[in-house]
């Protein structure tokens, strides 16, 4: 008989990935596989040759590029020494996460599929291309794929005689036990914590040790009866060993508000001094540093668990197990089934329910929830990416951020709200709370040559990375960078307008601006740059100059590429499908880049 080992390989940004990766592995116990799961940057990938059967879990982000947890697989996989039949013992299945509303839609994992099987691996069924633009988000591609893909594997790897597949009213036991001790921490025991680590912190900053940044500065960009509050935050960065270039991003583990630490507790009937062990279930896997720095279980509520998460149909399985009371059992074992998703929609996802507001609609099992499944049912609150808004060279010792406040309503009484935006605005400045931060490379990258033009289209917050670059270059003396700015009004959400007028005064900037509210006929960037075409064709066509496009990805990167193809037909003379081909041209030369969020 075969051996019956799957290993799941998961990666993305978010929490999706990860969910999905640990739905497989819930289901591959089920059926007396033994599974493990690991990111895909963690794993290592040498090994993958002696893998017989191989899940993959992969999201694309951006304009069809791999998240950040597995960039280095992804180049060690298309590496060209790699023999073609490197992989012939393995059988895989690709699952990918996308959004529809992006032009390379599930990119990343249409290419894995294929490079596997050029590398003579054996593919299960064709990829899964879960989309989250679907009114039901990824299940409602995933639920038939993954009942296809466990019938497929069945007949390799057949059950083994005497068994069968464990039922799922049967409670699996946790990743992570989590027991509570019979001692609770004082108040005193963490202060000035945070404050000490400060301090002649050259530790590289990473997830697992970021570094705790004092808030400098905590302001408000936009007028005040402006619809949106952006807040342009800084940070002091002094004694740290972070160091980031234009076009990075800082990273924010943010925390939960104190309400909601409270409520959490007084719903389990938790006292949130109370100390708590963790041990992993399985004796090869590590507990994460993150989870094992922690104290008490308001720690726990306040720094790990995702108290605002819209939960996921995982949580409602796994829920239903603790429910003393029929009604809420049926209900939750309603949500939690492939044919309860419509419900569960209109309940949890359209409104933007939180985890926090569910245990409320079930005081009964909430009640009962036993603490060692804590972990297993709260999923990890995730760090929050921010494109840098400043220079290191402009401003050494400091680093900041465009953010724009979360906030709107949905058909719940209390407003929606950011975890992470809501809790950077509410930080004074120069208080004793600190910010933990790392930097990751971004996905944009700058020329080095002084004498490169650079276009950059960046409406609203998605000037962030661009004010990176122009501060650079002109701390640098460098000149000829061009930006196309929109917003709503030039009173209202002109960001960094002083400073653009300053760089442009010095001959360091040419600003072309849109402002689509201040007139009766709404202008955006792309009509700025159709008038500006002589121009364009100038830096791009005949200097070589880069073109750059960030923020919301909803039609703005698509109109200002159109926009850009017009240039390119209107002043270069090109025929449409040739202004197509240099575009591509560009994006491959990284000439054209973007960066985008929906």
């Amino acid at each position: 008989m075969p051996q019956r080992n799957l290993l799941i390989l998961y990666g993305s940004q978010t929490g999706t990935a990860e969910d999905l990766a640990g739905r497989l592995g819930r289901e591959a116990k089920r059926h007396h596989f033994q599974c493990r799961m690991e990111s895909l940057d963690e794993y290592r990938v040498a090994d993958l040759i002696h893998e017989p059967l191989v899940v993959f879990v992969c999201a694309t982000t951006g304009q069809g590029d791999p998240p950040d947890n597995m960039k280095n697989f992804w180049r060690f996989i298309f590496r060209r020494n790699l023999p073609h039949n490197a992989l012939c013992r393995m059988d895989y299945a690709v699952l990918g996460l996308g959004d529809s509303s992006y032009p390379k839609f599930n990119f990343i994992a249409k290419k894995l599929h294929k490079r596997l099987q050029q590398l003579g691996a054996c593919p299960l069924l064709p990829p899964a291309l879960g989309d989250d633009q679907h009114d039901l988000g990824p299940d409602a591609a995933v639920d038939p794929w993954l009942k296809d893909l466990w019938g497929k594997i069945l007949s390799i790897y057949p059950l083994p005689p005497g068994l069968n597949i464990i039922s799922e009213d049967i409670l699996l036991p946790p990743k992570y036990l989590l027991r509570l001790l019979e001692e609770t921490i004082g108040q005193d025991d963490l202060s000035g914590e945070e404050l000490e680590r400060d301090s002649n912190n050259t530790t590289p900053a990473s997830e697992s040790h970021p570094f705790p940044a004092p808030v400098v500065s905590n302001q408000r960009v936009t007028a005040l009866d402006h619809f949106q509050d952006v807040r342009l935050i800084e940070f002091d960065i002094s004694g740290s060993a972070l160091q980031f270039s234009p076009g990075d991003v800082a990273m924010v583990q943010p925390r939960n508000s104190p309400p909601h630490v409270q409520q959490l507790c007084s719903l389990l009937r938790l006292d949130p001094r109370t100390r708590f062990v963790v041990e992993a279930s399985d004796p090869e896997a590590a507990v994460p540093a993150q989870l094992a720095e922690l104290q008490c279980i308001g720690q726990l509520a306040e720094r790990y668990l995702d108290l605002c998460a819209v939960p996921r149909r995982s949580f409602f399985q796994l829920l239903s197990h603790f429910a003393p009371d029929e009604l809420e059992r049926e209900k939750l074992r309603e949500f939690g089934s492939a044919g309860g998703q419509e419900e569960l929609f209109s309940y949890c996802n359209r409104p933007r329910r939180t985890l926090l507001e569910v245990l409320v609609d079930f005081p009964h099992t909430t009640r009962c929830i036993p603490a060692t499944y804590l972990l297993e049912l709260i999923p990890r609150m995730r760090p929050r990416a921010f494109s840098i808004a400043s220079s290191m060279q402009a401003l050494p010792n400091a680093l900041q951020i465009l953010v724009a406040v979360v906030q709107y309503r949905s058909k719940l009484i209390e407003p929606r709200r950011g975890l992470c935006s809501t809790w950077l605005a509410s930080l004074p400045p120069r208080g004793r709370e600190r910010v933990p931060i790392w930097v990751k490379r971004g996905s944009m990258t700058f020329p080095l040559e002084p004498g490169t033009p650079l276009v950059m289209v960046g409406p609203g917050t998605g000037v962030a990375p661009f004010r990176a670059a122009v501060q650079e270059r002109a701390a640098n003396g460098k000149r000829g960078s061009c930006l196309f700015f929109g917003c709503r009004g030039k009173s209202k959400d002109f960001y960094f307008e002083k400073e653009w007028e300053d760089l442009v005064t010095g001959g360091f900037l040419t600003l072309f601006t849109a402002f689509s509210r201040d007139q009766e006929d709404k202008v955006y960037v792309q009509r700025r740059i159709r008038e500006n075409s002589a121009l364009l064709w100038d830096l791009l066509a005949n200097r070589q100059g880069y073109f750059y496009i960030a923020g919301n990805a909803k039609s703005m990167p698509n109109e200002v590429t159109d926009a850009l193809k017009w240039v390119l037909q209107s002043e270069g003379g090109l025929s449409a499908p040739d202004a197509e081909q240099y575009v591509v041209a560009m994006e491959k030369s990284r000439r054209f880049q973007s960066e985008t969020w929906s």
